[in-house]
């Protein structure tokens, strides 16, 4: 119970508080001396804690007197609190005060203030009364277990009484509600500042006090069961799993050291987005029976390319659900593994170990599968790998970072696969972008200005038969006007006449302007038909697809 029984015995001895012969009577006992002591004797914590002050030269506290506010007590994070058996009593900018137990405990004295990175100053109090404040400002002490934000946490109701379990419970559960991509925690000079991306867009929702940040990181990477709270200076990552109105959410959890403290970024993932089909990732009919046909075939590589936040994960998540059958062996190798895929072996990379795209590729090919799923070509060695399961009988579905479809040719020649290769290989790219969706509930009727028709060179017979919509904002969408996101693509097939072009050593713009002449729809054209068919506005689609050439 304390560091130095014989110590502690020898100071109550002196203190008069108790005698030899009571201590010697506590002992024969066994068990802790200091339980046995207050059972027997008419030792009282209160003068424990007199006499342990008093000899280590620091001050005896009550704290059921001590006015401690919630912003004081959030100065340490629960974890911590309860971790070291302490309270923080009073914080004066400069030095926070700290009321232990048992002062002569100096591994928990000297790591403290490291572990919280502040100036501390000592108290002493009971064990009982810390332990009272322990329970009833912290909670009950949690095991980790996972969290469901739409009610209560764990098993215990007193979890959700703490506060700082409270503010991120709430936080969670907003950005649930949200429908937000990810969380944004971040430190500025005098606040933390909270923002959520929704369907693309930041937007900032509330802000707290700076002195919460310790205690919200750590509750997060707690949360997170493998980041630690002491390390404060090196980037760390973790994953939460939740649930949310039954549905399984992970997050994937993110800290970096910046000038004002740490940022963490969470990112969600919410598994049940992964029933969709390619219908509602914004595929027209038309294209989604060519891109069915081409995710059909025996063997070849079939490229998703745009920028990071473009979407191409989900893409390709899709398409595995769409030609995931009993007689197929599907194999993905992925840093990490987004979303765990029901009857689909999945490979998370760990360079760190050896286990890199290429290595994982190398061994998964013995495995005899029929498709292969890879999370990103970023190198020669991984494409080449590709290529050749490619010409030996396999599907290969993978993503590139290419501004449009036609330049992932010449970004995999950059990378060192020689052209007769990619010809012989690559099935199709396709290229593809996020816009906003117009809320269903409160769209309207809209005209485009003439620089809007312009811009999309359109011919006045499609403006006759067009249903052209607008933002107007309730309820139901933050009165932003917008509710989701949907896919604008650009698809480009590798038939013949393309292949020849290949092998003929075209650049990226003699292939875009070969592959146009021959029926290939630009992004910005399909997100042209979506504005046309009244999906999304005219502003969104020119400002994504503000470098595709007419």
């Amino acid at each position: 119970m304390f560091s130095n029984e014989d110590y502690l015995a020898e100071l109550l001895v002196e203190a008069g508080v108790v005698s030899p012969d009571q201590i010697d009577h506590a002992r024969a006992r066994g068990g802790s001396l200091v339980e046995q002591l207050l059972a027997e004797t008419d030792l009282k914590e209160t003068t424990l804690a007199a006499v342990l002050g008093q000899n280590a030269g620091i001050d005896a506290i009550d704290l059921a007197q001590a006015a401690i506010t919630p912003d004081v007590a959030a100065a340490i994070p629960d974890e911590i609190a309860r971790r070291y058996k302490v309270v923080p009593v009073a914080d004066d900018g400069i030095y926070l005060t700290v009321a232990v137990a048992d002062p002569f405990d100096f591994e928990t004295m000297d790591s403290l203030p490291t572990v919280l990175g502040r100036e501390l100053q000592f108290v002493v109090a009971t064990r009982t009364a810390i332990t009272d404040f322990l329970r009833s400002f912290y909670g009950a002490t949690d095991s980790g277990t996972q969290m469901d934000v739409t009610g209560a946490e764990g098993a215990s109701a007193e979890d959700s009484d703490a506060p700082i379990i409270r503010l991120v419970q709430t936080m969670l559960s907003e950005a649930m509600r949200m429908r937000c991509s990810d969380i944004h925690i971040e430190p500025l000079e005098t606040s933390v500042r909270i923002r959520y991306r929704v369907d693309g867009k930041l937007m900032e929702v509330d802000n707290h006090p700076k002195k919460l940040l310790p205690a919200i990181i750590a509750r997060l990477k707690v949360m997170s069961g493998t980041m630690s709270i002491a390390e404060k200076r090196l980037p760390q990552d973790g994953r939460i799993q939740l649930k949310a109105a039954d549905k399984e959410i992970d997050l994937r959890v993110s800290s970096v050291p910046s000038n004002h403290g740490e940022s963490i970024v969470m990112r969600i993932l919410d598994k049940s987005a992964l029933v969709l089909g390619l219908p509602e990732l914004g595929f027209f009919s038309d294209d989604q029976t060519v891109f069915e046909e081409l995710i059909g075939l025996p063997d070849g590589i079939i490229l998703v390319t745009g920028p990071t936040g473009s979407g191409k994960t989900t893409t390709l998540y899709t398409c595995l659900n769409v030609i995931n059958r009993p007689d197929r062996k599907i194999i993905t190798v992925e840093d990490p593994v987004e979303y765990e895929l029901p009857g689909i072996n999945q490979v998370m990379v760990k360079a760190d170990i050896g286990m890199t795209f290429a290595a994982a590729l190398r061994s998964m090919l013995r495995q005899a599968p029929n498709i292969i799923m890879i999370g990103e070509i970023r190198d020669a060695e991984t494409a080449n790998i590709a290529i050749n399961a490619a010409l030996t009988g396999h599907l290969v579905l993978s993503t590139l970072h290419t501004n449009d479809a036609p330049s992932a040719v010449a970004r995999l020649a950059d990378i060192g696969i020689k052209r007769f290769l990619i010809a012989s290989a690559v099935r199709a790219v396709l290229a593809q972008r996020l816009v906003r969706k117009l809320c269903a509930v409160c769209k309207q009727p809209a005209e485009l200005t003439e620089k809007q028709i312009r811009s999309m060179n359109l011919d006045p017979s499609r403006m006759a038969e067009a249903t052209i919509m607008g933002p107007l904002g309730c309820e139901k969408c933050r009165n932003g006007g917008y509710r989701g996101r949907m896919g604008i693509f650009e698809l480009f097939k590798v038939d013949d006449e393309v292949r020849h072009m290949i092998n003929e050593n075209l650049t990226s713009g003699q292939l875009r302007r070969r592959a146009r002449e021959l029926g290939m729809r630009t992004m910005r054209e399909d997100g042209i038909r979506k504005v046309l068919a009244g999906l999304t506005s005219a502003e969104e689609v020119l400002h994504v697809t503000m470098s595709d050439a007419h």
